[in-house]
């Protein structure tokens, strides 16, 4: 059964597949698309360290909120990550939320991504959260079917000036 987990170089190999695979199909989301595989290869305790400096009790610098990163693996393989940010500021509040999330292309529509995003709702209430925001974007049909099926009720669609399609903004109560 796949679990969250904190990022670990126990699960080096899988994850730096999982790079070139979102790489190779132009499908990743982010950072995934713009991470150097030789760095992590060279150095995956220094990019562990990376995902983690917004971790309590780091003080995040100004703009930022304390947020951790978590990935759902079975077994060795890494299956896809989650990142949960602990509060909202103006710019998250507008665009990006508490939760994002990404699968692993040879991962998707399996169920994984449902399952991150229940199991991350969960680590949202042992936080101390009472609500969540998640956001799509709006022809994202899969993400919107994960976060409706995950008791999502649309605030409504909105369109940003730095981002060039239009997105749904979810609330989940907690």
């Amino acid at each position: 059964m796949p679990e969250l987990v904190r990022p670990s170089e126990r699960y080096k190999t899988s994850f730096i597949e999982a790079v070139r695979e979102a790489q190779a199909s132009g499908s990743g989301l982010g950072d995934t698309l713009t991470w150097e595989v030789g760095d992590l290869e060279a150095d995956f305790g220094a990019f562990l360290t990376h995902l983690r400096r917004f971790e309590p009790p780091n003080v995040p610098p100004e703009g930022f909120v304390n947020s951790e990163y978590l990935w759902l693996v079975e077994g060795e393989t890494y299956l896809g990550r989650v990142s949960i940010r602990h509060s909202l500021n103006e710019r998250l509040r507008e665009f990006g939320g508490h939760i994002g999330y990404e699968v692993r292309p040879s991962a998707r529509r399996q169920g994984h991504a449902t399952l991150m995003l229940r199991l991350a709702l969960d680590r949202a209430r042992e936080l101390g959260l009472t609500r969540v925001l998640v956001s799509c974007d709006v022809d994202n049909l899969a993400s919107r079917r994960v976060i409706e099926a995950n008791g999502g009720k649309l605030e409504g669609e909105f369109r940003l000036d730095f981002h060039e399609k239009p997105i749904r903004r979810y609330w989940i109560e907690l």
